[in-house]
């Protein structure tokens, strides 16, 4: 059964190494999890399961690219696969609805946050399911490189919508990030597939490069081989811009690619280096995730990156053809600082959380929140506070309810009196009454959930119900704004100040965790063994041959990466720099609020006060994050 359609849809004559294991454990009704490389096959453990299971596979995939590479791929092999995406109009979404519905697609790819929508919930838990896949699965772990809150809620959303097995796909998961998230959706030790990391066609080379020279030496090493698919990766989107530019002038064909550029442009690029119109791409991490070219021959590290665990991804990508690729980090100290900041600045005050922790005490009935508002109200960045969250339902203070969207509003295609002749009964009753007690405002009318239900005991689940099912027959036109996230407060025992002070330290040790990762990182660029038994050992894998033979080490080239040498600070600069942000702070700041302004990281804070038009904002945004804050600390100290 797996070789016939293997073979039908897919044109292969054999599987990879591990894959069988996982479509077996699949088909006989196990829950999953496939760790492999990037670029050994995981997709098509979930693709042929999803052929051959009753019902449909939902799978949640983190990036727009990732989706339509995916989906490509899959409509060439003539699959019935689909994804209801922001990008989509309503008639596309609700032709995929459609589909779904009818039982017509095998596969739906959303993002996690698709499942956060009020209306798609309503309309995904009438769908049989199969498989839920939750690709990049390490970022259902607080431990793993790419931590993202809203997946701790898949577990919840698997049982609440009855789907009955996971499959797990991950290249980049330690043995720590791995049993995490197999215990959040209890897959047992049997049903997880690791197939080993080494890769022995990619040749990993460190150069100690002086800042000043860097250009100069990436021009050499592209020139050396100038027909050759390469990625260039850097930290931040002005040195893609400004790297790309000097490549240009020196004769390389160089783009830059990062998230501040439109998306049509990005997926301009995308083709253009898929179809060998450009050779040489140069990128922050917002390039790769959905790039599968089999014959890219060489990934350039014009900066450090984030984590082994993202450098593993990055170069992941080289040499996918199984032939030998080239992976080289142009490396130095000099820009540690920069990804040290992104830490930084994603840490919470604990004031901030203290005023979290009274919101959510003094309220009474359910906690409503609308994130941005709660973000700009307490100067927390969305994605720590998401966090907050998340850690605050752990300890059993509050728990997710529902998502809804505060306000709901239509316009007729079709007249009221024509809609509400198409019913019979109460079914009649009740759609006249959502049209009879909505306020009309020109063409558009406002729903009043709250007089639907006092006249009419009308429950808001059935009336969005109704809504989306007029708006699916062409009935009406409708739109939602603003997105509510409700909680039941569970418990107010835990003392208000015991609370925030366990909440800071868990962001503590977070932010521990995550400089320990960037500094193991420089450590294993500085190591004396062999690289590519280095990082397959990060990952678990055992059976990599210690001496690869063909890494800088191995060749006798051990890196030594110098720390810069930046010129003093007088405190009274400091203080001359600080005063104008002291004196239009809303209330006093602490020594980290104050050292994330010095070293230019942006926040609601900043944002709000306009921190970066005032001369002091990112003035010593070169010196690292700790050194900062102990002259800040000596300034404070009377």
């Amino acid at each position: 059964m797996i070789e016939q359609a293997l073979k039908q849809y897919f044109k292969f004559d054999s599987l990879r190494k591990g894959q069988r294991e996982v479509i077996e454990n699949i088909l006989n009704g196990h829950s999953a999890a496939a760790i492999f490389p990037t670029g050994s096959g995981k997709s098509l453990c979930y693709q042929l399961s999803a052929l051959l299971l009753p019902h449909l596979t939902l799978v949640i995939s983190p990036l727009l690219a990732l989706m339509n590479d995916q989906l490509e791929f899959l409509s060439a092999k003539g699959i019935a696969a689909a994804s209801i995406d922001s990008t989509q109009s309503p008639e596309q979404m609700h032709h995929v609805m459609q589909r779904v519905r009818r039982g017509e697609l095998k596969i739906l790819m959303i993002s996690v946050e698709r499942l956060k929508n009020e209306r798609f919930r309503e309309f995904i838990a009438h769908v049989p399911i199969s498989l839920l896949v939750v690709d990049e699965a390490h970022c259902i772990s607080e431990w793993g490189h790419n931590f993202r809150p809203d997946y701790l809620k898949l577990p919840h959303y698997k049982k609440s919508l009855n789907i009955p097995q996971v499959l797990l796909l991950t290249a980049t998961a330690t043995e720590a990030v791995i049993a995490d998230m197999c215990s959040k959706f209890a897959i047992a030790k049997t049903a997880v597939t690791l197939t080993g990391f080494y890769r022995a066609n990619l040749h990993l080379s460190v150069m100690p490069c002086v800042e000043g020279q860097k250009i100069m030496a990436l021009e050499k090493l592209i020139k050396q081989a100038p027909r050759a698919a390469t990625i260039v990766y850097v930290t931040l989107q002005k040195t893609a811009e400004r790297v790309a530019k000097r490549l240009t002038q020196a004769g390389i064909q160089a783009v830059a690619y990062h998230a501040g550029l439109k998306s049509d442009v990005r997926e301009s690029i995308q083709q253009q280096f898929m179809q060998d119109r450009s050779t040489c791409i140069v990128a922050t991490i917002a390039f790769g995730m959905g790039i599968d070219k089999a014959d890219i021959r060489c990934v350039i590290h014009y900066d450090l990156p984030k984590s082994i665990e993202n450098y593993s991804q990055e170069i992941g990508r080289a040499g996918r053809d199984d032939k030998p690729a080239q992976c080289i980090t142009l490396a130095n100290m000099d820009h540690l600082n920069v990804l040290e900041n992104f830490v930084y600045g994603d840490m919470p005050d604990q004031s901030a959380i203290a005023q979290v922790v009274d919101d959510i005490y003094n309220s009474t009935g359910d906690w409503e929140v609308v994130l941005n508002q709660l973000s700009r109200d307490y100067y927390i960045r969305q994605l720590p506070l998401k966090t907050l969250l998340v850690y605050l339902e752990l300890k059993g203070v509050i728990a997710a309810l529902y998502s809804y969207f505060a306000s709901y509003r239509f316009k007729f295609i079709e007249s009221a009196t024509a809609i509400v002749d198409k019913f019979d009964g109460e079914r009649r009753v009740f759609v006249d009454a959502i049209f009879t007690t909505a306020t009309q405002a020109r063409t558009w009318y406002s729903l009043d959930f709250d007089l639907l239900w006092q006249h009419y005991h009308a429950p808001r689940q059935r009336v969005v119900a109704a809504l989306d099912y007029f708006h699916e027959n062409g009935w009406i036109d409708l739109q939602t704004k603003q997105c509510t996230d409700v909680y039941k407060v569970l418990s107010r025992q835990i003392p208000r100040e015991v609370l925030t002070a366990d909440l800071y330290q868990l962001f503590v040790q977070k932010e521990r965790s995550e400089i320990e990762r960037i500094h193991s990182m420089v450590d294993f660029f500085q190591s004396s063994q062999c690289l590519s038994f280095q990082l397959a050992r990060y990952f678990s894998d055992e059976k990599a041959p210690q001496h690869c033979g063909h890494c800088s080490v191995c060749k006798g080239h051990v890196a030594k990466l110098s720390v810069p040498q930046l010129p003093k600070v007088h405190p009274d600069q400091i203080n001359n720099w600080l005063h104008p942000f002291i004196s239009a702070c809303p209330h006093k700041a602490s020594s980290e609020v104050l050292t994330r302004f010095l070293c230019g990281i942006s926040n609601p804070l900043n944002s709000q006060i306009k921190a970066n038009k005032m001369a002091g904002f990112g003035q010593l945004e070169r010196y690292p994050f700790q050194w900062v804050k102990s002259q800040v600390d000596a300034l404070l100290t009377p």
